[in-house]
This record gives structure tokens, sequence and C-alpha cells, in this order.
């Protein structure tokens, strides 16, 4: 798992050179066929992936984004009219049959059908009218690590083509040298790992762009460390969950330099006000685990979640544990 999530600058590089030619033919179907709304079709950590493209696509695009189940089409046998959508699905080896059904059916339907995918002759990856290769090579790890961040900035982009971002183009380009700067805070990430060694459960916050990476984090918990973790919006945690701080659960927060910084620092502020076991990931100056400017918003998502993945990695190690045999799971799950 660790050795995946360093060949994480490399992936961007290779994607970046690549993918090229494909991101400026999908950018010129979507000026042409201008798509109403979008619509991701995913599961697991790739589900977690569209929920930083729903915020990138509605804040960047003002495009607005659902998340569609893929068993409303293979169990509920529903034939959605998704004519005038831009649809994409996200998966690191394209074979869970469920996705591939629901993006050939969108497909068929009228909508502009994307593949995120890593395994370029997979199933989803011939169904899919665009597809976007990941650049990841072989991922052997259960836990997926770098597919996940080449699942982040496969669509950035195509984004950045659509809406002429010359600072999210920049931020792409420098995005390996800032993802190299990461991997020099293994040490940083060790140090705060052990002091949740003894964590049974642990609750997960972020807001906006990074909710999810909070998403991925408490997925990742679960699944390498086996530790009950979930991830709540900052501001959603307000309201009930936020009973759980006089249980003594600790909270591992995401921070932020966009729109979200300020109602993200505040909502924190007061957590700890309350007494709340509180450490933080991100580019925020006041973050525990600090990770490098990216120059953009979207691209500071990429670095704090290979922060997160060293953090989660030797969280599992200083439990005793390996990250790389988590029981009971395997490394592709076919659902219908």
């Amino acid at each position: 798992m660790l050795r995946e999530a360093r060949e994480a600058p490399e992936v961007m590089s290779r994607q970046a050179a690549q993918n090229a030619d494909a991101v400026a033919q999908l950018a010129g179907v979507l000026r042409s066929r201008r798509p109403t709304y979008a619509v991701t079709v995913a599961r697991g950590s790739s589900d977690h992936a569209c929920s930083v493209l729903k915020y990138a696509l509605e804040t960047q695009l003002a495009l607005p984004v659902a998340s569609l189940g893929p068993s409303v089409h293979t169990l509920y046998g529903a034939q959605l009219d998704l004519k005038g959508a831009l649809v994409i699905a996200v998966s690191q080896s394209g074979a869970s049959p469920d996705v591939v059904e629901t993006l050939r059916m969108a497909r068929l339907s009228g909508a502009v059908t994307v593949a995120l995918v890593n395994v370029e002759g997979s199933d989803l990856g011939r169904e899919a009218e665009f597809a976007l290769p990941l650049r990841c090579g072989a991922e052997k790890a259960v836990a997926a690590t770098k597919s996940y961040l080449a699942a982040l900035s496969a669509f950035f982009p195509v984004i950045a083509a659509l809406n002429g971002d010359q600072t999210l183009s920049a931020a792409l380009e420098r995005l390996p040298v800032a993802l190299r700067r990461v991997l020099e805070l293994e040490g940083t990430a060790f140090n705060l790992a052990e002091r949740y060694r003894f964590a049974d459960n642990l609750l997960i916050l972020a807001r906006g762009l990074h909710f999810g990476v909070a998403q991925e984090a408490a997925l990742k918990l679960k699944e390498i460390c086996g530790i009950h973790a979930e991830a709540y919006s900052a501001a959603e945690f307000s309201h009930g969950p936020r009973r759980l701080i006089a249980e003594g659960l600790p909270i591992l927060g995401f921070t932020s330099t966009d729109a979200a910084q300020d109602a993200t620092d505040a909502a924190y502020r007061d957590l700890k006000t309350s007494g709340a076991d509180l450490r933080t990931i991100g580019p925020a100056a006041h973050s525990s685990l600090m990770t490098p400017a990216t120059g953009h918003p979207l691209t500071d998502v990429v670095a704090s979640a290979l922060a997160f993945y060293l953090f989660g990695a030797h969280l599992a190690l200083h439990k005793g544990l390996n990250p790389d045999a988590p029981p009971l799971l395997s490394k592709v799950t076919k659902t219908r």
C-alpha cells in the first residue's frame, strides 16, 4: 500500500502526458453537446472520488451532479431517461457488472458517457463513449491508493479546458512536484498516526471539496485498521452527531484554504472549545499534518488524500496490522 501510494507523482506525470488528446477530444464534445447535468456511477473508493468530482463540477462549471445507485437499473430494472446528461463511471478494474450495465443503459438513453478506468481493455472502458485512463499501472494492494488519487485528478484537465482556468492547468502541471513534497512528510504522518494506535473509533470531518477525502479516509480506516470510522460534513456534525464528543471519540478533520476554510475553521474551533480531541490534515497553516499548497483548491485535495494514505498505512502498522492483508476482503468486488 505504501509503495503504491508513493508512486503518485509518477502516475500524475504519466496521466497528464498520455491523456492530453483524450482530454481535448472530450472537452470539444462537451462544448458542442452541452450537457445540462451530470451523473456519477461508482462504488467504494471510486464513489468517494465522485464526491470530490461533484463539488468540482458544481463549483467550477455550475453543472449539477447526482450520484446514481447502480441497483436502480440492475436490480429494480429502471430504464432512466438520461438524454442530455454527462454520465461518468469510475472504476479501477472496470469489471463490476452493475457499474458496466448502468453505463450501457446511460449510453443507450442518449447520455454522453465517460469512463475513468485503470484497466483500459475492461468491460467498462469498452462500454463508454469516451475513456480517460487512470494510467496507474497495476495496483496490487487491496486498499486503493494511487487509483483513487488518479481518479480525483483525471477529469480536472477537462474542467480546466471547459472553463479556461489557467490557474488549474498550471497547478496540474506542478502537481507531481507537490506530491513529492507530500511524500517528504511521511515522518510527520508516522508520528501523528502513533497517537491513534489504541483507537477503536474515529470521526472524520471535512467540508466542500475535501468531503470526498473524508469519506475515503473513513473507508480506509475500517479496511486496513479495523477502526469504526465515520465521515461527516463539519456542518452536519454540529447537529445530532456532536453528541459523540461527550463519549470521548477522537476526531480527524481535513482543512482547506478555499471558500470552505472560514466555516470549517470556525467549526473546528468550536469543537475544541467543547473539549474535542481534534487533529487535522490539509493545507491550512494550523493543520497537524500540513500539506504543501498546490496552487488550486482542486489539486490541494489530491495532496491531502496522499497525506492521509501515509497516515493510514502507518496507523495500521502501529496497530500491528498488515495493511496489505485486510481480512475478508479482495481487490476486485463484482456486484450486481
